[in-house]
């Protein structure tokens, strides 16, 4: 293991951060050089020279090795969330040590979870760099460090593979190079049209432009505290939905789908399941609230219903109403929604619609094995054989998985949370969702959590966000050998 080589690559990703610190502290500057100013351009300087040191002090490699690729990978992630607090540290406020740690974790693996209790009272430079460690992280922060860097060779091709999960790059028949160019293009296409749309339907632009990167990156970081509930605004909901919604499918496939490749959306196995999951979980909840007399209509029960739904199934985390106050058949459709989350080689985090589909079919394999014992039964996937070694994986990772959960909410509860604040909030950080129930619902936050729970959600941020293995290979010794 080349420790030095690990530095200069994690260099990179520092050096981007600095890059988007430099531009939040542009749109401090033009803001009239609010109080976030001074703390944006220090903590800039600061990150790029921490960058650039390894840079220019360790020479070039032209190759690496698997182990060193993941240790870069998940080297870079926390560097980012260390270098992400040096903002909010230095502007103060809300900010203690362990609050800055847990917020900047939790832009960069896009939970949107916040200890914040007056969101509106950060200075608009600061409010955009928040906004900008859920961009970076979205799409993964290697991966920007990748677009740059055309001439990395076979280092290019590790990291990628490091950085994408093997059930995303099913989706993926290009070269290395353009799998990150597909990536950035859906990414940043996405945005943008977001940001029109959200203008169009009402927002500022300021506004628009920070909802469009949170909700493309499914984080659920916004600019009010009411979240989306400020704005009362169906059309605004309605644009949101789709950013979510889109945002929660493989890239690939929405690339596909717009090139015209016969693989796309509309064929695909997996986003077929998506869609059904989305309509039949939102019309669920909408039945549940009207019968439940929380709204008055049917209209509005649909409308809130499909929004919190979507919202928590892509992970992003945005509210326009008080979940807590909801029917106890909404809550649990909407902590289902939590656990299955969106689609691999998307923007969501938690188990994925890609897991419980291999996992559904490996269900009804084994039923049928128990009445022909000796019947040869291959599992397919939009037509294509699942290999062995993928299944035995996705088994392994949801057993893991779960095994997080139920750790995380014994501890949650070993320190006084409630059983519905104890498991939501564990589902909500390792399935990097945001808000949970009770304590930590869709209109309150992290804030009054002991110190140690704050450290915990933030572990559980990263384990969720890294998909568990590659952080936990960290923790193993003879690996470093």
């Amino acid at each position: 293991m080349r420790l030095y080589v690990i530095l200069r690559y994690s260099g990179l990703v520092m050096l981007f951060a600095a890059l988007f610190m430099a531009v939040s502290a542009v749109v401090s500057f033009l803001n009239g050089m609010d109080s976030s100013f001074y703390p944006l351009v220090l903590s800039s300087l600061i990150t790029a020279l921490m960058g650039a040191f390894p840079m220019l002090f360790v020479p070039r490699i032209e190759q690496i090795s698997n182990k060193e690729g993941f240790c870069i990978v998940v080297g870079s992630w926390i560097m980012a969330c260390v270098v992400g607090m040096f903002p909010y540290l230095m502007w103060g406020g809300e900010f203690s040590l362990v609050n800055a740690w847990f917020e900047s974790v939790s832009g960069f693996t896009t939970t949107g979870a916040t200890i914040l209790h007056n969101v509106e009272a950060l200075p608009k430079g600061l409010m955009f760099w928040r906004s900008c460690t859920a961009w970076l992280g979205g799409v993964g922060v290697v991966m920007f460090a990748l677009v740059v860097l055309p001439s990395l060779g076979k280092t290019k091709m590790t990291l990628s593979n490091v950085e994408l999960s093997s059930l995303a790059k099913d989706n993926y028949r290009y070269r290395t190079q353009q799998i990150v160019r597909i990536l950035m293009v859906v990414y940043m296409g996405l945005t943008i049209i977001t940001t029109l749309l959200l203008k169009v339907a009402g927002m500022g632009w300021f506004d628009a432009l920070n909802h469009a990167m949170s909700a493309c990156a499914t984080c659920g970081f916004g600019t009010k505290n009411l979240s989306i509930a400020f704005y009362d605004n169906p059309y605004i909901e309605l644009v949101l939905i789709g950013a979510m919604i889109l945002a929660g499918i493989h890239f690939g496939l929405i690339y596909a789908t717009i090139v015209g490749k016969p693989k796309n959306i509309f064929r695909s196995e997996v986003t077929r399941t998506y869609f059904a999951v989305i309509a039949v979980g939102s019309l669920l909840v909408a039945i549940s609230l009207y019968f439940g007399h929380v709204y008055p209509d049917l209209l509005s029960s649909l409308r809130h219903a499909s929004f919190q739904f979507v919202s928590l199934l892509t992970t992003t985390g945005y509210a326009t109403a008080d979940t807590n106050t909801w029917t106890t058949l909404a809550i649990l459709l909407l902590i289902f929604a939590s656990v299955v989350c969106g689609c691999a080689g998307s923007t969501s985090g938690g188990l994925k619609i890609d897991r419980m589909l291999l996992f559904a079919k490996m269900f009804k394999a084994r039923m049928r094995r128990q009445q022909h014992p000796n019947a040869v039964i291959r599992l397919k996937v939009d037509g294509v054989i699942q290999e062995e070694e993928l299944l035995t994986t996705v088994v392994t990772f949801m057993v893991t998985y779960l095994a997080l959960l139920f750790v995380g909410a014994v501890v949650n509860a070993l320190f006084g949370l409630d059983m519905m604040t104890a498991v939501s909030s564990a589902i909500a950080c390792l399935g990097n969702v945001g808000p949970g129930f009770g304590e930590v619902g869709s209109m309150a936050n992290y804030a009054e959590l002991p110190v140690v729970l704050k450290l915990q959600d933030a572990f559980l941020m990263l384990m969720g966000r890294l998909e568990i293995f590659g952080f936990i290979q960290l923790f193993f010794l003879k690996w470093w050998r």
